[in-house]
């Protein structure tokens, strides 16, 4: 070869900044010795991380920078603010690893790796040096942590069967004390109910979280009740806030041992004040005022008055505000509680029903061919114009005054005049008491017997769930209740006797 030294590459010539051919010894351009630029230093500034494989020879002696061995400098002991770094173990830390298995369990694993690994005749098999024996000290400072990063594999048992793992170079932020330790579950406020949301706030008297605001479940918001021979359902519905509706539903027996059934249906007027108080001691009064009536030996249409007499004066009683009365009621000062009434009672062969106010009472035969029919009359400017003939049902419903009251229980009512009927079937049928956030959505008899499902007569409460379902469907705008009642006589014959009071 005409040179023993291979030229350096320029990218251009000193000279004209022009770039020389390939293998120029003096520039095309200028005419520059390119020979006469000095030859690039030996400099290798960056330096492999992995050591190379020994040779099978051992090789000259290199020089001296060449023989040392990369050096990392010591992590120092202590932070910048002089405070020794902590060393954390993963027995020293409390958890588990992403397997969920305790840490100190993993160290130990890892440690029976380690001494398998460091037997003289496991590492010569290897072909991996022997490595100090458990108590010496490694040269370059003292043993690094032995926990190892165990990398989120769900398949743990599998992972741990690779050792090799790199070291720890901080405590795993899930397990480490640096980690933000799970509150302690709040006690309950002494003396008051817990809110279901946030579990820490106490619930003030209107049912609200005076923590997070939330709104608490009451326990009539939905409610259900189920006897021999009678069924109940109310729900809140899906625009009112709370439900002021309630029921009552029993059964006793007569003098002569003969079962009565009894189902009781109240509506607060949401205009008054405390609505829901006013409907709940209204059903349980009726209830109660009958319950005992009937077992006397009263006639049943004559106990159906006396109960809603009692009904009344029960509502009557609430606007006599005792002393630490709620001061939430945004109404306790304009007018007194009130509500409607509507109960149907069935005693030997007799139905009777009785009413105040604007819910109502159908008659659905088990034969579906025969006549329905409604049972009581409203308390309502509607009907009121409809009876005198100034208005058909269709317009007088229609009208924006058309649910608006005229007869209810409570101290500000004009007048109590109680409604009872008589009725005596021929055959068998069900009896559906309900608000109007029922009849709302199914308003002629004929349509609430079309609701109405086929087995109701067998499975009541499930027929009232069905009817409380459809009054939601419909849109939820009021409180919906309604109570089931199956009538079984036997077939006399078509007709049935009637006696209106």
């Amino acid at each position: 070869m005409s040179q023993s030294q291979q030229q350096p590459a320029l990218s251009k010539c000193p000279g004209c900044e022009e770039p020389p051919a390939a293998g120029d010894l003096f520039c095309g351009a200028c005419g520059y010795d390119l020979s006469a630029v000095p030859a690039r230093p030996d400099d290798r500034p960056t330096v492999a991380i992995t050591v190379p494989p020994a040779a099978p020879e051992a090789p000259a002696a290199p020089p001296a920078r060449a023989a040392e061995a990369v050096r990392w400098p010591a992590a120092p002991e202590t932070d910048s603010s002089d405070v020794p770094a902590p060393v954390h173990r993963p027995s020293d830390l409390p958890g588990t690893d992403s397997g969920g298995r305790p840490l100190a369990e993993q160290e130990r694993e890892q440690a029976q790796q380690r001494e398998q690994a460091q037997e003289p005749g496991v590492a010569a098999e290897r072909g991996a040096p022997v490595g100090p024996g458990p108590g010496a000290e490694p040269v370059g400072g003292p043993e690094p942590s032995a926990a190892a990063v165990r990398h989120d594999d769900r398949a743990a048992p599998a992972a741990a069967e690779h050792p090799g793992d790199f070291a720890l170079a901080a405590p795993d932020p899930r397990t480490a004390e640096h980690s933000a330790a799970p509150a302690a579950p709040a006690a309950p406020p002494a003396g008051g109910q817990v809110c279901v949301a946030c579990r820490s706030g106490r619930v003030d008297p209107d049912g609200y979280c005076e923590n997070c605001g939330h709104a608490q479940p009451r326990e009539r918001d939905h409610m259900e009740q189920e006897l021999d021979a009678v069924a109940a359902v109310s729900d809140r519905g899906l625009r009112h806030h709370r439900n002021e509706d309630s029921f009552a539903v029993s059964s006793t027996a007569l003098p002569d041992g003969s079962p009565a059934v009894v189902a009781i249906v109240c509506d607060g007027v949401s205009s008054a004040s405390r609505p829901d108080e006013a409907s709940a001691a209204a059903a349980n009064a009726a209830n109660e005022s009958l319950l005992d009536s009937l077992a006397r030996g009263t006639h049943p249409q004559q106990a159906m008055h006396e109960a809603i007499v009692a009904a009344s004066e029960a509502v009557n009683a609430l606007a006599q505000e005792p002393a630490g009365a709620m001061e939430h009621d945004a109404h306790r000062h304009q007018n007194a509680p009130a509500c409607t009434l509507v109960g149907a009672v069935m005693a030997g062969e007799l139905l009777i029903v009785g009413w105040v106010g604007d819910s109502r009472v159908y008659w659905v035969p088990q034969d579906r061919t025969q006549p329905t029919a409604r049972l009581t009359e409203d308390d309502s400017w509607a009907a009121q114009m409809v009876a005198a003939g100034l208005m058909n049902e269709a317009e007088a419903y229609a009208d924006e005054r058309a649910h608006a009251i005229t007869g209810w229980l409570g101290a500000d009512a004009y007048e109590l005049e109680p409604h009872t009927a008589a009725f005596k079937p021929d055959r068998p049928g069900l009896v559906v008491v309900c608000t109007d956030g029922l009849w709302n959505y199914a308003e002629s008899a004929e349509e609430m017997a079309a609701a109405v499902p086929a087995d109701a007569q067998e499975h009541p409460l499930r027929g009232a769930q069905v009817l409380v379902g459809h009054a939601l469907d419909g849109g939820g705008h009021d409180n919906v209740t309604v109570a089931l009642l199956p009538f079984a006589v036997r077939s006399q014959g078509a007709g049935s006797g009637c006696e209106t009071v």
